[in-house]
């Protein structure tokens, strides 16, 4: 058997025809806020803005080199993964089908063309990823091409351990913490498969979205269980079921290891990033600093690498972002008014605003009774705490409200 670690050096060694290693640089922001040494690992500085390419290359090698007659590869996926694909048959030279769901957005078509070239075409079929996915395995079998996972693959693992082999060749002692984002399990199986046979002083936290925790999941259930339901915000980490592979590989992690990040407050650490760093995250590549302040109390005074898994941002959804995060975060809220229909009841409503408070929001919904009329009212202020100043008014003037800001249900439909 294989040596892991040996073969994930020559992984690494041989990805060296594709692109040097990414950075890995010390955040002077990060490492002043929490008193630690904090690294990022910019893995959305590979040529395809993220790790997936590592092992996509490193799977395609090995079967070129046992099967030099494979020239046909398949894989399903909207994302990271396929550009990953693509990028590989273009250096490879070979041919690539890769599915995605019809509700895939234009600009990861594109992208993923533009990556492979020639070399690649896309497929559109089905509304969910699963339809998806049975389209493209029902496809090799009749092509008799080869499937190549995103993540529940051994030489796919082994390309992501590129990744903790970076890492110690750039530091100059091994890191006390490593934080790596969960998805499938691929990068964390492989970077900690390496980092545990040859740095065994390096402690780990993995982060999941919280609408997506499969490997809680599989560590509570003893295995890989298929989650009811996931937020497919976090799109880069948001799978159902944690692979097979993977898991015999973090089986061995304990719940306490593991965070998870929700949605909105992966929010508030992507616009920080942007705005502060001028790091463009996308919501997985966010979850790794996303943890940081629930880490403070353990970190301080350490060395702590964070792995920023990729950065395929489509800017198109910075509004819905900025929007997510001033929620979390307590500088916007939704409420439904019971507004008296009567001359000046409106004006004494705007009254009521502080001069930090600014209506992003106004919109008569129906008339409910003859003598009130229901609003939908937005407000935007600059400190959490003035809300508190505006419902006690509210009260005072014995307004009928309704805060919906965390109802999902209605916020969504109204919002």
């Amino acid at each position: 058997m294989t040596h892991f670690p040996d073969a994930a050096r020559r992984a690494t060694e041989a990805l060296r025809d594709l692109f040097p290693p990414t950075p890995l640089q010390r955040n002077e922001h990060l490492s002043q806020r929490y008193g630690a040494d904090i690294w990022l690992k910019r893995e959305d500085l590979t040529p395809v803005r993220s790790y997936k390419l590592r092992g996509a290359f490193n799977a395609m090698r090995k079967v070129r080199v046992t099967d030099p007659q494979q020239r046909t590869f398949v894989c399903a996926s909207a994302g990271n993964h396929a550009q990953g694909v693509a990028f590989a048959c273009r250096h490879f030279g070979v041919s690539g089908t890769i599915f995605m769901p019809v509700t895939t957005p234009q600009q990861k078509i594109d992208k993923t063309l533009a990556f492979g070239g020639q070399n690649v075409r896309i497929e559109l079929i089905g509304d969910y990823f699963d339809q998806t996915l049975a389209a493209a395995q029902s496809f090799c079998r009749e092509t008799n091409a080869h499937f190549l996972s995103p993540f529940d693959d051994a030489d796919v693992i082994e390309g992501q351990a590129s990744v903790g082999v970076e890492i110690l060749e750039q530091l100059q002692e091994p890191p006390d913490l490593v934080i790596l984002p969960v998805g499938g399990g691929g990068l964390s199986a492989g970077v900690t498969s390496y980092l545990r046979e040859v740095a065994p002083c390096v402690d780990f936290r993995f982060v999941e979205p919280l609408g997506g925790a499969s490997l809680m999941a599989a560590l509570r259930a003893g295995g890989p269980v298929k989650l009811a339901r996931v937020n497919s915000f976090v799109d880069g980490a948001a799978v159902a079921r944690l692979g097979d592979l993977t898991f015999q590989r973090l089986g061995w992690a304990s719940r306490d290891q593991v965070l998870l990040a929700p949605e909105d407050r992966i929010c508030v650490t992507m616009l920080e990033m942007l705005n502060v760093e001028g790091i463009v995250l996308e919501p997985a590549g966010a979850l790794s600093v996303d943890v940081l302040p629930e880490l403070a109390g353990e970190i301080r005074g350490k060395c702590v690498v964070c792995v920023t898994s990729g950065g395929n941002f489509d800017f198109e959804r910075l509004p819905e972002v900025k929007e997510r995060a001033q929620r979390y975060s307590g500088l916007k809220k939704y409420f439904i008014l019971r507004m008296p229909q009567r001359p000046g009841a409106l004006r004494e409503f705007l009254s009521m605003l502080g001069p930090d408070d600014d209506i992003a929001r106004f919109e008569y919904l129906k008339k409910s009774a003859r003598n009130f009329g229901s609003v939908l009212i937005g407000i935007e202020t600059r400190h959490a705490e003035n809300f508190r100043t505006f419902t006690e008014r509210m009260d005072a003037a014995d307004l009928a409200y309704r805060d919906i800001t965390t109802d999902e249900a209605l916020a969504e439909f109204l919002i």
